[in-house]
């Protein structure tokens, strides 16, 4: 009996073999006589017994040949029949190849079962995603598809499968540059952002997998962005390849590819992670991770990016319960474009969180020095080699300082990144100053922050005090929710005076805040704060006014929007602008006291959050979504130069927006 007959009147067909496949096949086959008649049975080349020979085991036999002779898999990692659970029902694949390095966990399920492709693949599907096998086929001996598990979602074809000595990559050689990834950006192209794709990977994988979530993402998006970092130097954007990409190796060789990158990532910037870090996810949740993240761009011009999705991670006890959030970007823009920092002002934030206002202070001034030297360019991180002047501006003028430990990290990351591996980001208590002799004698806080605070030691107004401080520009946004109770702490302001000069038993830590921030400030200095409405209004608050007016200009007052900080705090909130009284020319920047002077006074209207907290996105075009195509409406959403969505807001003008709904700038 040969195949044809077999064969005959079934789905299965056997174009896929050569014929000396076909033949050893025919040659092996063993009819015994039944009461139904003859009947063909074959002795499996893997289970090592005889089998009944219906087209579909065939089909299989014939890929087993496939699989040991022409891609060289040994039999000792072919299963047939694997065996996948699904909760309580079990289920049998038909073919499975096992890993390499780990001979218990699936590399390849081959499925033959369904001889139509649209069933074929979504069982499949159901086998590589219960095994988190990263290669799937499907064939009925006509057609064959090759398929690399993406994520669960998404299966993307190839056009064959390494062989047992090779790695997928091996067969894709995919060149992936930075350039490749702007143009694949799934931000952009799926209008997804990283914190809803960090949401998904939590409900997938980072949830049941026994780790600390913010400490393994935060150590994906630290190596992705030295990656990132690694390809923009020079001329790399066109020509290095980037190594955080699962290309289809076993999952153990991903898991050493991106510890080794990790490793690097480390070493260049310094005081993140300690020198034995390690990545603790399993191979098999790495892969996931690695496919979900590596087309993503992290770097844009704000990187907004990856500021929503730290301020997502960074969970609510170590953030939420001491009344700090986030401050979205473009309340942070409109305060640096209000005080205008120069190249040669020092900068500092007493509460910098993820280090907003620092970062797009550093931006602002890089883009000043980018024109004074003469160089054309509308994204900063586009730059092949920044001047030197911009490095140093970072290294030696930019500060920050804040008491949550992952939040200096968090910031540290973003300022290395700006200053080319150095930074001035401290974890410091920034009120409890008297503290600081004893924190910073700690041996390990010294290795990683010595040379900042260094730094930060020679703007003091007095060498043995750290109570002030000669910062030309201060902005921060402080912890408006608490009080500080510790007598220690209260007894070295003035505002936590009362009326008689007793002492309170505790004081709102905005309000220390004030006074602190002040402190920071040189004669001339100039200062935006975030501030609940209730200390502008408040007639309990009089005494607090009163000490701002004596010793400053209240320059202007802009009240932000309730939903600014939702959905953390729905609590109301202004910033206040002001400036240092100062006559004297060598000490700082004159603003001479005077009785009466203008005040600047805005509102917020539009919102730029619904009441959830999800941003609004701002419009091009007036027209009815009812009335558009859902590529329509697309386009009637503006776009920055990268292809982000733009927040809708008024804190400033936005300009220069072109017909296809691109900002050029703002």
């Amino acid at each position: 009996m040969n195949l044809a007959a077999i064969f005959k009147d079934s789905n299965y067909k056997l174009s896929q073999f050569t014929t000396q496949e076909i033949d050893n096949l025919e040659k092996s086959i063993i009819i015994k006589q039944t009461k139904t008649g003859d009947v063909p049975y074959v002795r499996c080349l893997v289970r090592n017994k005889e089998i009944k020979l219906t087209p579909e085991e065939a089909v299989r036999q014939l890929y087993l040949q496939v699989l040991m002779q022409r891609y060289l898999y040994p039999v000792s990692r072919i299963t047939v029949e694997y065996v996948v659970t699904f909760g309580r029902e079990k289920k049998k694949a038909d073919i499975a190849i096992s890993d390499k390095d780990r001979p218990n966990v699936p590399y390849i399920i081959v499925e033959l079962k369904k001889p139509k492709l649209k069933d074929g693949k979504e069982q499949l599907r159901s086998y590589c995603n219960a095994t988190g096998a990263p290669i799937g086929i499907w064939t009925n001996g006509d057609q064959i598809s090759f398929y690399q598990r993406k994520n669960p979602n998404y299966f993307e074809d190839i056009t064959d499968i390494p062989n047992a000595n090779q790695t997928l990559a091996d067969i894709l050689n995919v060149k992936f540059t930075l350039e490749d990834l702007i143009k694949k950006d799934k931000l952009v192209n799926e209008k997804k952002s990283l914190k809803a794709l960090i949401e998904e990977m939590e409900d997938e994988v980072l949830a049941n997998a026994g780790v600390d979530v913010f400490e393994e993402v935060f150590k994906l998006i630290f190596t992705k962005l030295y990656d990132e970092w690694l390809s923009g130097r020079g001329n790399n954007r066109n020509t290095r390849l980037l190594e955080f990409r699962n290309t289809g190796q076993t999952d153990t060789a991903l898991k050493n590819k991106i510890q080794i990158l990790f490793d690097r990532a480390k070493k260049h910037w310094e005081g993140v992670f300690s020198e034995d870090s390690k990545i603790t996810l399993t191979v098999s949740h790495l892969s996931i991770c690695v496919s979900s993240l590596e087309n993503v761009k992290l770097f844009n011009s704000n990187l907004d990016i990856v500021d929503e999705a730290f301020e997502y991670l960074i969970n609510q006890s170590s953030k939420g319960e001491k009344g700090q959030y986030f401050t979205p970007r473009y309340v942070i823009d409109m305060c640096v474009k209000m005080l205008n920092p120069q190249e040669d002002e020092y900068m500092i934030d007493t509460a910098a969180g993820s280090s907003g206002f620092p970062v797009h202070t550093i931006f602002h001034v890089w883009k000043q020095i980018i024109e004074d030297e003469g160089i054309k360019v509308s994204n900063l991180f586009s730059l092949e080699e920044k001047p030197y002047r911009c490095e140093k501006y970072v290294q030696e003028r930019v500060f920050a300082i804040d008491f949550d430990e992952k939040a200096v990290r968090v910031a540290r990351t973003l300022n290395l990144i700006a200053g080319d591996g150095q930074t001035n980001v401290l974890h410091l208590n920034t009120l409890d100053f008297a503290s600081w002799d004893e924190v910073t004698r700690d041996e390990d806080w010294q290795n990683i922050y010595f040379e900042g605070f260094k730094k930060l030691k020679k703007l003091r107004s007095t060498k043995d005090s750290y109570k002030e401080f000669q910062f030309d520009i201060l902005m921060a946004n402080p912890p408006f929710a608490g009080d500080i109770k510790e007598p220690q702490i209260i007894h070295r302001y003035d505002l936590s005076k009362k009326p008689n000069g007793a002492w309170q038993s505790k004081v709102g830590r905005d309000i220390l805040f004030i006074e602190r921030n002040l402190d920071f400030l040189k004669p001339g200095g100039r200062m935006a704060i975030v501030l609940p409405q209730g200390r502008f209004n408040n007639s309990s608050d009089k005494d607090i006014r009163d000490f701002i007016a004596e010793r400053c200009r209240i320059v202007a007052v802009v009240g932000l929007h309730g939903n600014t900080f939702k959905p953390h705090t729905g609590t109301k909130t202004s910033v206040l602008f002001v400036q240092k009284w100062n006559d004297d020319p060598h000490l700082g920047a004159l603003c001479p006291r005077v009785e009466d002077y203008n005040i600047f006074f805005a509102t917020m209207r539009k919102s730029g959050k619904d009441n959830s907290g999800e941003k609004i996105w701002r419009r091009v075009l007036s027209k009815s979504e009812e009335k558009l195509s859902e590529q329509d409406k697309e386009k009637i959403f503006l776009q920055d130069e990268h292809g982000h969505l733009v927040v809708d807001h008024d804190l400033f003008n936005h300009e220069g927006v072109t017909q296809d709904g691109k900002l050029l700038r703002s």
